[in-house]
């Protein structure tokens, strides 16, 4: 009886069965960026625990494809365009309706404001469709040019134009008269 042959293990296989760089490689990556990504979520959402699956889930997805997520160049806006389809898949799969809540100080976007202005941001945000509160977060909380919104968001660069005009125009509209100085705030200097 002669011994098995051994057959040389393809390159794929030894990259999957013995990289534990990747691993830590990606582990270090979602440590860095998952406040970041739950913020954002946060922002689309209005709901900890929707920004929490939604981070979640991004994740897995990219690490499911690490390899190509880092050739990419920039692993951030790879994983920033898979929580935005994360988002929009809740609702192909079943509508779902949209609260957003002022409950959680901490969360939404990392500045220090009062109550007041968080809850006069959220009224704000709740006025507004997914896909221009969407706009409106990465252009003015997230502050990324316009192509690099189109890019996220999968659309041309003349939709985000107008997808922002149409949300500050609605909130301008929907801004309160007593308040019309916070308001102002909110919408003419960028989601301060």
């Amino acid at each position: 009886m002669q011994p098995r042959r051994a057959f040389p293990p393809s390159a794929l296989a030894k990259e999957v069965a013995v990289n534990t760089g990747a691993d830590e490689e990606f582990d270090a990556f979602m440590r860095g960026r998952w406040p970041a990504m739950v913020r954002l979520a946060y922002a689309l959402t209005g709901d900890v625990g929707h920004a929490e699956d939604l981070a979640q889930a991004a994740f897995a997805r990219a690490y499911a494809s690490w390899g190509r997520v880092r050739r990419a160049g920039d692993p951030d806006a790879y994983v920033r365009r898979i929580v935005i389809n994360e988002n929009r898949g809740r609702f192909r799969k079943h509508r779902v309706a949209e609260e957003l809540r002022g409950d959680l100080a901490d969360t939404a976007g990392g500045q220090q404001q009062g109550p007041e202005e968080q809850q006069a941001l959220l009224d704000a945000l709740r006025c507004l469709g997914p896909r221009q509160r969407a706009v409106v977060v990465l252009r003015y909380w997230l502050d990324l040019s316009e192509a690099e919104t189109a890019a996220a968001l999968n659309c041309s660069v003349g939709t985000v134009k107008s997808q922002a005009s149409r949300a500050l125009a609605t909130l301008r509209k929907n801004a309160t008269a007593p308040e019309g100085a916070r308001g102002a705030d909110i919408v003419e200097g960028g989601m301060r």
